[in-house]
C-alpha cells in the first residue's frame, strides 16, 4: 500500500524519488506501537518528537480536571501530529491512541535536518499544517453551527474523504474504529444522541457503522445533510481530489 506519510503530502506537491526516500527513513526508524487508549503525550510534558501515524487512528484531546474530556482532531494515517510541535516548553494538550496505532516519533534535530534539506518537503510541511487548522475552523463551525445530526454526517464525510486521499478506503468501506464515546467527545453530543444519529443515519440508508467498519452508501447525500463542503480538505491530486470535486459542485 506504500507509506501514507508519502500519499498524503503528494496531495499538496509532487515529491522526488530523493524526497521519499527520505520520507521513508524517517517512518521506519523511529517506530513506536501503541496499545488502543494508550497516550503518546500527555499535557504537560515536554515533546520531544515529530509523531507520524502511519496505522490506526489517534486522537488530540484536552481534559477537565473532574475527568471531562473533549476530542479537538483525529489523526489517520499519513497525518502529522504536528510538525512545529518541538519548539514548546510544554505540551497544551494530549494525544491518545484509539486503537491499535504505529506511529513514526521523529526527533526534532533529524526533523529540522530533513526540511533544511529539502525546501520543496519543507512547502509540502506547510500546506498540511494548514489544512490541520482549516479542519479545526471547520470542527468549531461544526460544533457551533451544525445541528447533532448534521454534525455526525459532517465528521463523517471527512473522515472518509481523509482515508480515501490516502488509499485506505475500500469501495464504500473503510476502518473506523471509533467507539460512540469517541464521537460523543469529538462532537459535543452525549452518547445517547449519538446512537439516535447513528440509528437515523441508518434509517435513511446513508450510512452502515458496526464492528469499526464505516460504509457510506450515498456520500453526495451524506454530503448534503451535513452541508459538507470538502474545499477545507485542500485535496489537489489523485481519486479523492476528483470526488472532493464532485461534492463540492453538487
Amino acid at each position: 500500500m506504500g507509506n501514507p506519510v508519502i500519499r498524503r503530502l503528494e496531495h499538496f506537491l509532487p515529491l522526488d524519488e530523493a524526497e521519499k526516500a527520505a520520507l521513508s527513513d524517517l517512518t521506519t526508524d523511529y517506530v513506536r506501537e501503541l496499545a488502543p487508549r494508550e497516550d503518546l503525550v500527555l499535557e504537560g510534558e515536554p515533546p520531544r518528537y515529530v509523531n507520524l501515524v502511519l496505522d490506526g487512528c489517534a486522537c488530540r484531546y484536552k481534559m477537565l480536571e473532574d475527568g471531562r474530556r473533549q476530542i479537538v482532531a483525529f489523526f489517520v494515517p499519513g497525518d502529522l501530529c504536528d510538525a512545529r510541535v518541538f519548539i514548546l516548553k510544554a505540551m497544551d494538550h494530549s494525544i491518545a491512541a484509539i486503537a491499535q496505532t504505529r506511529v513514526a516519533q521523529v526527533p526534532a534535530e533529524r526533523f529540522i535536518a530533513l526540511t533544511d534539506r529539502f525546501p520543496r518537503l519543507t512547502r509540502a510541511l506547510w500546506w498540511n499544517t494548514l489544512v490541520h487548522e482549516a479542519i479545526a475552523r471547520e470542527w468549531i463551525l461544526n460544533i457551533g453551527q451544525r445541528s447533532a445530526l448534521e454534525r455526525m454526517a459532517n465528521l463523517l464525510c471527512e473522515l472518509f474523504m481523509r482515508l480515501r486521499a490516502v488509499d485506505m478506503t475500500r469501495g464504500e468501506a473503510c476502518d473506523l474504529p471509533l467507539t460512540q464515546a469517541d464521537l460523543g467527545e469529538a462532537l459535543g453530543i452525549s452518547t445517547v444522541h449519538v446512537n439516535r444519529t447513528l440509528q437515523t443515519l441508518r434509517a435513511e440508508g446513508l450510512i452502515s457503522f458496526k464492528g469499526g467498519v464505516l460504509e457510506v452508501h450515498d456520500l453526495p447525500a451524506l454530503a448534503d445533510l451535513a452541508m459538507f463542503n470538502p474545499n477545507y480538505l485542500h485535496l489537489e491530486r489523485g481519486e479523492a481530489a476528483g470526488v472532493a470535486r464532485l461534492l463540492a459542485t453538487t
